[in-house]
């Protein structure tokens, strides 16, 4: 299967992931990231005929459009989409003012809509397309980074919007919602408290997190033809957080799973 895939957020963890699992089955891959460091250091690590990899802000239309008019240049009309980028500032309400909550709510809300608005039409026009959003855990329930989860919560919405209006055109939509990832941008937190990885594994029933290329299979299997009658899903890839409170359980019935 060779199909000409999107990916947004391409330098971080979960982004290389993606884009080493698409490559890895036969795709070409147009990588976005406003990271120049990050994107030049991402086309490094992978064969010029199988990735682009370019700079663009996804919180500026213009950007998107300009970018996505050089990858389609370069390898042809977008069969998939996987809109990856995002990020969160502020962590509780009072550490979030009016600018935090912009950014937050531009960067993985706004961002989102600009990069899928870019390729839509031409997906409505070919009459087929995927279109994978990654979310998380936090537009689910609250967990801390009220901005960045308010804006997670909108793309779940999103995509049932996306699933609903864009099915009769043969376009599929859904988001996967992870929760905590062993990404890079994890490194200061981790040097500070080295255990903190164990400490959270104990509200997961799995008793372990996910590492970045969980996230990437199973947006790849959203992507696929395996996946041909699933849209509107938001799947958390999460080892069993969203399933229940473990711990809260234990207590409620005195009897330790």
């Amino acid at each position: 299967m060779s199909r000409v895939v999107l990916v947004t957020g391409a330098s971080g963890g979960i982004g290389r992931a993606l884009c080493k699992r698409f490559v890895e089955a036969g795709d070409a891959v147009i990588a976005l990231d406003r990271n120049a460091e990050g994107v030049a250091s991402l086309a490094a690590g992978f064969d010029a005929g199988k990735l682009t990899a370019l700079e663009a802000d996804i919180g500026n239309q213009e950007s998107v459009l300009k970018a996505l008019a050089q990858g389609v240049a370069a390898r042809g009309a977008i069969d998939v989409v996987v809109a990856n980028a995002g990020g969160a500032l502020g962590t509780t309400l009072a550490h979030t003012d009016a600018a935090a909550w912009r950014r937050d709510i531009d960067l993985n809300l706004n961002g989102t809509y600009y990069t899928i608005e870019a390729v839509r039409e031409a997906m409505i026009e070919r009459k087929r397309g995927a279109i994978v959003l990654i979310g998380s855990v936090n537009g689910l329930t609250s967990l801390g980074h009220p901005a960045y989860s308010a804006a997670k919560a909108g793309l779940v919405s999103y995509t049932k919007a996306l699933a609903m209006e864009l099915g009769p055109h043969g376009i599929r939509a859904n988001i996967v919602c992870p929760g905590t990832v062993k990404t890079p941008a994890w490194r200061a937190r981790v040097a500070q408290h080295p255990q903190i990885f164990e400490e959270l594994s104990k509200w997961y029933p799995l008793g372990d997190v996910a590492e970045p290329e969980d996230i990437a299979d199973a947006a790849y299997f959203l992507a696929s033809p395996q996946a041909r009658v699933i849209t509107g899903v938001a799947l958390p890839v999460d080892a069993g957080l969203m399933a229940g409170n473990r711990l809260m359980a234990n207590e409620l019935t005195l009897d330790p799973y």
